[in-house]
């Protein structure tokens, strides 16, 4: 057994405020069903004949360790890379050839493990440009700032105001981003996805390197954007404690495959699973 892996067994558990909540999430029909994706680039495979799927309103993780394709998954999903075989179907409509901005007026939205904000613009501007897809006036008009495009952009500013004050930064709201501690970050990069109104929220690693206080925090907003706008999320998360608190279903890969698939405690007991994680010499 490698030293790591012995400390990760002998932690005491820390619990992030979730208790039992997957047990009381009531989740609905399939709303996103992924049927034998395959992902190659040139030789090398990154997702290999995986199937799993999505039900609405829940919260559903995808684990595995570095390398095992989770962040090339969500990829597919929102139409970065399209496989070359498989099939995706989203609300009952088998999707073919979506890209990105497809994607986006679906209504999925992401998040990415490296942040990508605009660190010059402030906490305000960033959650504005979340928006985007939901204006309607053409670029004269909003370089006019007249009539409908004035009455629109303050519509659309109410709801960015809104979504500072579920994610409880009003005080950093005219704050460049770039100035902002890394945890702040990660809540306004939360807040630009959520302004696009998704029905399925990806989350890329959100707690990445984040302390324990900044972690609890985190775990609340994504449960209540999950109980309060009735979001479906899908995150990637390497906290095991994280995991195993919030979600209602987990789907572990290895190396591009599919090994575990069920409830945390599933999961959990899945010897598959152990095996990756700690080491078949354990």
């Amino acid at each position: 057994m490698t030293e790591e892996a012995h400390m990760q067994m002998n932690e005491p558990e820390v619990h992030f405020g979730a208790d039992a909540s997957a047990a009381r999430r009531a989740t609905g029909p399939v709303i996103l069903d992924l049927k034998n994706i395959s992902l190659s680039f040139g030789g090398v495979k990154a997702l290999t004949d995986i199937s799993f799927d999505v039900r609405q309103h829940e919260i559903r993780a995808i684990i595995g360790p570095n390398g095992a394709g989770k962040s090339s998954m969500l990829n597919v999903i929102n139409g970065v890379y399209r496989p070359q075989q498989g099939q995706i179907v989203y609300r009952g409509e088998i999707r073919k050839n979506m890209d990105c901005y497809a994607a986006a007026k679906s209504g999925i939205a992401r998040t990415f493990q490296n942040i990508a904000l605009f660190k010059g613009m402030t906490v305000l501007d960033n959650i504005m440009t979340g928006r985007n897809l939901k204006m309607k006036s053409n670029f004269l008009m909003q370089a006019l700032y007249w009539g409908p495009a004035r009455r629109e952009e303050i519509a659309h500013r109410i709801k960015a105001e809104e979504i500072i004050d579920f994610l409880e930064i009003q005080a950093i709201r005219k704050t460049p981003v770039g100035r902002l501690p890394y945890g702040l970050q990660k809540r306004v990069e939360l807040g630009r996805a959520l302004a696009a109104e998704p029905e399925i929220l990806l989350l890329d690693e959100p707690m990445a390197g984040m302390n324990v206080e900044e972690k609890q925090d985190m775990c609340r907003f994504i449960l209540d954007v999950n109980d309060q706008f009735g979001t479906t999320i899908v995150l990637i998360e390497h906290d095991m404690g994280v995991v195993m608190d919030i979600s209602d279903r987990v789907v572990v890969l290895d190396y591009g495959k599919k090994i575990g698939d069920g409830t945390p405690d599933e999961v959990r007991s899945n010897q598959d699973v152990i095996n990756a994680y700690l080491g078949v010499g354990c």
